[in-house]
């Protein structure tokens, strides 16, 4: 490799070092300022944003970003005065410091890094900044904010570059694309999955253990339903050599069955340890994913006229980097939501009895195998009445269907497609797109939303995710003699289902579950898999449905217990396979499909508005020809 080469290679790494160290910088000095916001006596807020400020232009002079070191040494200077009592940071100059913060980040961008000198736009919005930031500071130019490098800057500098240097020789960082890091935690999970193949065999050996055990007992009674003496002397030895032997088998099989079962407690938990390793590497902080929110509430908050802060929980929780990614639109739109149509005006909440300042709360944390995130607002909620009258004026429903939704299934409206509960459009909100950008990729990553409200009090979201993208919980049925995995987060019962429960209203079959009337089909109808089965012991029905008053209840052949699979995505040559979502792999190695939950109940709508659910209650009851 040419010396050149080497020497590109390396500022690219260190402007990249640089990116990551301004984010987080930025951060730091963003919180410091939005607590100074809320409260000015903050005196202990001025250490923090200045040794942000000092360590991003410490930075800045490693890769020659003249530009923000000059920008992060006038905020260094005017957080020195501000602590020293010289100035006062009011709304003011926090909304110019805020500025400076936006400059920065756009500064250390990789693009922006290499071109900024040639770019005449981003220099000439530094000298604005560097000039109004004088005038606070009490500075008649820009000069002083970035003078010339003085013996003490220079070793500062050269100071500077051997700590870094130091601290990349002894950190070692590889680069993986994420296409190597997804094919990684694939064969983890693989491996995982491999691991439990040994179960089933272990389970074959424990039957032939019995076997053995059965045909052991059967030579002993053999040869004890002779009277002694009555089997020739050579028959009687070797139906005591057979014993003997056999008795050796089964000696020698019971210590290669605890072997097994040492072997297999072995190779799960090293499989086990090896996928969690593998999921770390592809997991994030929480807070990664939402540091630009405080602000973005913040700024919205203020054009609307509203006081509002965001506090975040949970910020250290881990997260797959893709749902991560996933989640930045979701959450956006609701925190926007929350601010516009949750969070009232300083007067109204004074009116209704309320602290100025509205809170909402974003937390994330892990429970029972997944991923919980949840948006809530003190603000003044959704009257249920009003929502029905709203959809009612919609003509979303009739009033007698209207009339019987409950608060849950009336919530669920707010995930309609175009729906909002406001009636002018703005730039903010107004058309309904917002929550069905929510609803769309919570669906496409297999979870859940649930929505509740206390009017006057508050609104709650809550996005129920999978930890992972590449390994799914599932509860596997047969169908047609085939099994089929079904994701369990989007399962709202499985049952056995007696044929005495089971009515039939307008020629379709049905049962009752929670007081409302659930719609039965055939899943081999579905999936067009030929005639049903005799159900001589019930029926197996799987309960999904995310819309209100759209609950069906899909009778499979049997079910086969729950799995955790690795997902295989089909092949691409393929198209999209209605009603399939992906493909996964049993313990034994013999392939499956993942139903598309979704696909599954378009084609259920499609089967009930042409009229084609079959009553297979019916054709149970008719007599066999």
């Amino acid at each position: 490799m040419k010396k050149h080469d080497l020497g590109e290679l390396s500022q690219l790494s260190m402007l990249e070092i640089f990116q990551r160290e301004a984010e987080t910088q930025a951060s730091i000095i963003t919180e410091g300022l939005l607590e100074l916001e809320r409260n000015p006596d903050a005196a202990g807020q001025f250490d923090a944003v200045m040794r942000a400020a000092h360590s991003l232009k410490g930075a800045a002079k490693i890769v020659n970003q003249t530009l923000a070191v000059n920008l992060a040494h006038a905020m260094e200077d005017c957080f020195v005065a501000a602590q020293q009592g010289k100035i006062q940071i009011r709304q003011e100059e926090i909304d110019l410091l805020f500025k400076g913060v936006d400059l920065l980040l756009e500064i250390a961008k990789p693009q922006d890094a290499s071109a900024s000198a040639h770019d005449p736009g981003i220099p000439a919005r530094v000298q604005n900044f560097l000039a109004s930031l004088a005038k606070i500071t009490g500075e008649h130019d820009g000069s002083s904010a970035h003078p010339n490098p003085s013996a003490s800057a220079l070793a500062e500098n050269e100071t500077s570059r051997a700590m870094v240097a130091k601290s990349v020789e002894h950190e070692s960082v590889l680069r993986l694309n994420a296409q190597q890091l997804n094919r990684l935690l694939g064969l983890a999970g693989e491996s995982l999955v491999e691991s439990r193949r040994l179960q089933p065999f272990a389970d074959s050996m424990l039957r032939l253990k019995r076997l053995q055990s059965d045909l052991l007992n059967c030579i002993e009674n053999l040869r004890e339903s002779f009277p002694p003496g009555q089997l020739p002397r050579r028959v009687e030895d070797q139906l005591n050599e057979t014993i003997i032997r056999a008795a050796e088998c089964g000696r020698l099989l019971s210590e290669r069955m605890v072997e097994l079962e040492m072997h297999d407690r072995r190779s799960s938990n090293v499989a086990q340890r090896l996928y969690r390793e593998a999921l770390q590497c592809r997991m994030r902080p929480f807070a990664e994913g939402v540091r630009r929110f405080p602000r973005m509430v913040r700024d919205l908050a203020r054009e609307l006229g509203k006081q509002v802060r965001l506090e975040i929980i949970g910020d250290e929780t881990p997260v797959d980097r893709d749902i991560l990614e996933k989640l930045e639109a979701p959450l956006g739109h609701l925190l926007r939501n929350a601010v516009d149509h949750g969070c009232e005006t300083p007067d109204e909440r004074q009116r209704a009895g309320k602290p100025v300042e509205g809170v909402i709360r974003l937390e994330a944390r892990h429970s029972a195998g997944t991923l919980l995130v949840t948006v809530s607002d003190d603000g003044a909620g959704v009257d249920p009445n009003e929502l029905r009258e709203n959809i009612l004026q919609k003509q979303l429903l009739d009033y007698n269907m209207a009339e019987k939704l409950g608060e849950p299934e009336l919530l669920q409206f707010l995930l309609r497609p175009g729906f909002t509960l406001k009636s002018t459009v703005t730039e903010i909100s107004g058309r309904g797109v917002g929550l069905d950008v929510v609803q769309t990729m919570v669906r496409s990553v297999r979870g859940n939303i649930r929505i509740s409200t206390q009017p006057g009090k508050g609104m709650r979201f809550q996005l129920q995710l999978p930890l992972t993208l590449s390994v799914l919980r599932a509860l596997l049925v047969e169908i047609a003699n085939e099994p089929y995995a079904i994701p369990l987060s989007q399962i709202s019962r499985a049952l056995k289902l007696p044929s005495h429960q089971i009515a039939t209203l307008e020629g379709r079959p049905h049962f009752t579950l929670a007081g409302q009337q659930v719609g039965l089909v055939l899943a081999r109808q579905i999936l067009e898999r030929g005639e049903p089965p005799a159900f001589d012991d019930g029926f197996s029905v799987v309960v999904f449905g995310n819309r209100p008053n759209h609950h069906y209840g899909v009778v499979v052949d049997s079910f086969l217990g729950e799995r955790e699979l690795v997902v295989q995505a089909l092949d691409p040559r393929l198209g999209k396979i209605r009603n399939v979502s992906s493909g996964a792999f049993m313990e034994d190695g013999s392939p499956l499909l993942i139903l598309d939950v979704d696909d599954m109940l378009w084609s259920i709508e499609e089967l009930v508005e042409r009229g084609c659910i079959v009553n297979f209650v019916a054709r149970q009851t008719q007599p066999q020809t």
